[in-house]
């Protein structure tokens, strides 16, 4: 039986956050599988939170020169991955994405051929980045009384888009324009069948997320098919038992860190994976905490666990002002760790101009 604090460390060594790894950013989002990336700007800290030396002019030359993209894939999120997953992963997402826009606007697309939505604006889409919007706009002609964001919104699910830069870029503000993956990477997604793929993002999770349970699994992904997929691959897994009963999954040559083994302050990005990758979040945030999870509340682990949040504003001067909001009371050595890891977030928002901490 596995409790939760051996949970715990096994998702902070594998999400890189028991300790900073010596990756380069690119290394980190393909091991990572991918980070939740609809607030643009969140990528940058999730990254400084995980790699040793992390500077956002990284990741900026990644999506300037195309080789991570932020695309919709898991739970119809959108996401920041390698440009080879974005082209192996959205077929096997497809289904879903479309399945999860429907039931959200259906009813707000009476009439509308969804095939034959797609088929008009998927050139829109690759003649020049356009907004979602702005291409609903350009076709709602076709069905007079609906809505042109609601078109728009759908084709972000019908169609295998990626947002462009600017947006994105580190301390960038620009409107979320979109162009087809094959304008933006010149070349095709991968083609069926899927089952490799399947078994591989199976594999992937539980290196980053294990030990964990298929419920987990289907939280992370947003797909309902992968039960084959954990049949063909469930002879050379090895399996675990929860608290609660529950049968965990694990690859066989993953970390299990002693429990007792201490785990640094982290300051967490909104939507961050390392909570919303799970059913079960109780291994790092307290079940009357969950709800922050989807607020969108940018979280402090403390001990390894959710214990604060945090907001950082720009001052007048240009630095940055970190400030801190304890969910629980924290021990003067716990202030003292939350406070020096806050300030050097503050000069990593502030590109090194001196920071300030405020709540503890």
């Amino acid at each position: 039986m596995l409790g939760r604090r051996a949970l715990n460390r096994a998702t902070l060594a594998r999400q890189l956050l028991l300790r900073r790894a010596d990756l380069d950013a690119l290394a980190a989002v393909g091991h990572l599988a991918g980070l939740q990336a609809q607030e643009p700007q969140e990528p940058h800290v999730g990254l400084w939170s995980r790699l040793t030396g992390f500077r956002p002019a990284e990741l900026d030359g990644l999506l300037e020169s195309r080789r991570v993209v932020r695309t919709q894939l898991m739970r119809r999120t959108l996401h920041l991955v390698t440009a080879e997953d974005c082209l192996r992963l959205r077929p096997v997402h497809q289904a879903m994405l479309v399945a999860r826009a429907t039931g959200t606007l259906g009813r707000r697309l009476p009439g509308v051929d969804l095939a034959e939505l797609a088929a008009a604006a998927e050139p829109l889409f690759a003649a020049e980045p356009r907004t979602l919007p702005d291409v609903g706009r350009a076709l709602a002609g076709r069905w007079p009384g609906t809505a042109a964001r609601d078109l728009g919104d759908v084709l972000s699910s019908l169609l295998p888009l990626v947002q462009t830069t600017p947006r994105g870029l580190w301390r960038r503000q620009a409107p979320a324009r979109n162009t087809t993956v094959r304008a933006w990477l010149g070349r095709d997604l991968a083609e069926g069948p899927h089952d490799d793929v399947l078994d591989d993002l199976v594999l992937r999770y539980l290196r980053v997320y294990g030990p964990a349970a298929t419920a987990d699994l289907r939280a992370w992904s947003g797909l309902s098919g992968l039960p084959a997929a954990v049949a063909r691959l469930r002879p050379g897994l090895r399996s675990f038992r929860d608290e609660r009963g529950r049968e965990l999954l694990d690859v066989p040559d993953a970390p299990l860190p002693d429990p007792g083994e201490p785990a640094p302050v982290r300051f967490l990005p909104a939507f961050d994976n390392a909570v919303l990758g799970y059913d079960d979040r109780s291994r790092i945030v307290a079940d009357e905490h969950r709800g922050l999870s989807v607020t969108g509340a940018r979280l402090v682990l403390v001990d390894g666990t959710v214990a604060a949040t945090w907001t950082a504003r720009e001052r007048e001067d240009g630095g940055v002002a970190v400030s801190v909001q304890p969910l629980r009371p924290l021990s003067l050595a716990e202030r003292g760790e939350v406070g020096a890891e806050a300030a050097d977030l503050a000069a990593f928002l502030g590109d090194g101009a001196p920071g300030t901490v405020e709540g503890i």
